[in-house]
């Protein structure tokens, strides 16, 4: 089918790729057209993903009618911060027939809302599906074996987004439970800025493994309470995409986390960056999230703390091991 990705970044452009190679018709658009002109032009999205050569039939656009024109899968890749905007870019033009999914692991910064929640509510109504995972665009474009979910009640718009996307090196898994996939992918991020932290002020893996266990336990905790499964939390979506962001040397939320616990502001961190980190915005979300569900996350109310109000982080530290003693 014709499939339009929205986002040129490194998610979006790995994930047109895997499009392409089974078949589809991709056109990727960007915001940005000497981005673009440069993918074109060198076969390699060297802003977003450098040194991964990018297919020739791949079309990249600035033209939100041009993306979307006759698209029968529609992705969204863009940052959660700009989500609204470039869905009412393409409110007008996307074919009423086509199968829409969100790539996008975060959460709105005004509403809390859920990304698919965003688009959906923009489209009037229609079906947005989620797809989330422990995936790394650096490793998916190379074409190494990776395994995300699809999720979303309309159980035959669900199976055939798997089906467009699945080979024997993307397996997706389905679920009906986009409220979990969802909240796992964007709240792993504040873990990872936890881990990433700890890793930069040297703490060790004792450390780094208690906070991933317990921020597992508050992104379960809160999903929970907003209308998730427990259950969702332990698989791919929650406790796989938490590892791979809390370890990994692709991922940027742990890289930011690191500088900071190095002492670096955060204005400095984030403004020699060219590709987003979301739990620098998630974290105040999440907060207000679980204060408005009276829902306890003491790992993420530090990392907010430590973003947001530049809090010492070894201060945070301190402040997370005092804590009264309870049962797990």
């Amino acid at each position: 089918m014709k499939a339009c990705v929205i986002g040129d970044g490194g998610w979006g452009t790995a994930l047109a790729m895997t499009l392409a190679s089974n078949g589809h018709d991709v056109t990727v658009w960007g915001p940005f057209e000497e981005n673009l002109r440069a993918v074109r032009e060198k076969r390699e999205n060297v802003t977003f993903l450098p040194g991964v050569p990018v297919p020739p039939e791949i079309r990249w656009t600035s033209s939100p009618g041009e993306a979307a024109a006759e698209a029968g899968l529609v992705l969204v890749v863009v940052p959660s911060r700009y989500y609204r905007d470039v869905i009412l870019r393409f409110r007008e033009c996307l074919p009423p027939g086509s199968l829409v999914v969100s790539a996008t692991k975060g959460l709105d910064e005004e509403t809390y809302s859920r990304m698919t929640r965003v688009a959906a509510e923009l489209l009037d109504g229609r079906f947005v599906a989620a797809l989330s995972g422990p995936t790394h665009a650096e490793e998916v474009a190379r074409g190494y074996p990776a395994a995300a979910v699809v999720a979303g009640a309309d159980h035959a718009a669900v199976g055939a987004i798997r089906d467009a996307f699945m080979n024997r090196r993307f397996r997706l898994y389905t679920s009906e439970d986009a409220a979990g996939v969802e909240y796992g992918g964007a709240l792993k991020n504040v873990i990872a800025l936890a881990a990433g932290i700890n890793d930069g002020m040297e703490l060790g893996d004792s450390a780094k493994a208690a906070l991933m266990t317990r921020g597992l336990v508050e992104i379960a905790r809160l999903g929970e309470a907003l209308g998730a499964r427990r259950e969702t939390f332990g698989g791919l979506s929650g406790m796989g995409d938490l590892i791979v962001t809390c370890t990994s040397r692709h991922s940027r939320n742990r890289a930011v986390g690191e500088r900071l616990g190095r002492g670096e502001k955060l204005s400095e961190v984030m403004g020699a960056m060219k590709m987003v980190a979301e739990g620098v915005w998630t974290c105040g979300a999440a907060v207000s999230l679980a204060r408005s569900q009276g829902i306890e996350m003491p790992v993420t109310e530090e990392v907010r703390r430590i973003v947001h109000e530049g809090k010492d982080p070894r201060r945070a530290m301190e402040d997370l091991m005092g804590r009264e003693a309870r049962n797990e």
